[in-house]
């Protein structure tokens, strides 16, 4: 099972785990990426994320969770992201996967994460409580 999802709407841990979850799954690890409010590379603090999309990530991320789904092991793939405006606390980002033991459910997981980070064209404008703001990852 591989579950998608670059949309503007809250993320759900739980939805994800269910997603990749089942009889012959021994171990599903999972990942929240959260936003916090500060950044150690900006002066202030952090109130909000804005994040934009590339109209091909979706695609993109797509390809990511399916390429950690052809993973020999890899039982389920469920990965989402977060577009829009989204206040301290909210997730960006989720990431599970299901494998039949944890080693392997841990290191694609991981993989997965920092492939996404890496790879999709999704860019963060960092609102500041003085309402300046800044870009990340330009």
């Amino acid at each position: 099972m591989t579950l998608v999802r670059l949309t503007d709407a809250p993320l759900d841990l739980a939805e994800h785990v269910a997603a990749v979850s089942g009889p012959r799954a021994g171990a599903v690890a999972t990942f929240l990426g959260i936003v916090r409010d500060h950044d150690p590379s900006v002066e202030g603090e952090v109130v909000a994320l804005d994040y934009s999309a590339h109209p091909d990530a979706a695609t993109v991320l797509r390809a990511l969770a399916d390429d950690a789904a052809a993973k020999d092991g890899v039982l389920g793939v469920a990965v989402s992201h977060r577009v829009g405006m989204l206040a301290v606390g909210e997730a960006a980002i989720v990431a599970a996967v299901a494998t039949a033991h944890r080693e392997l459910a841990f290191d694609v997981c991981r993989a997965l994460v920092e492939t996404v980070k890496a790879e999709l064209p999704v860019w963060k404008r960092e609102v500041l409580r003085d309402g300046s703001h800044v870009w990340v990852g330009l």
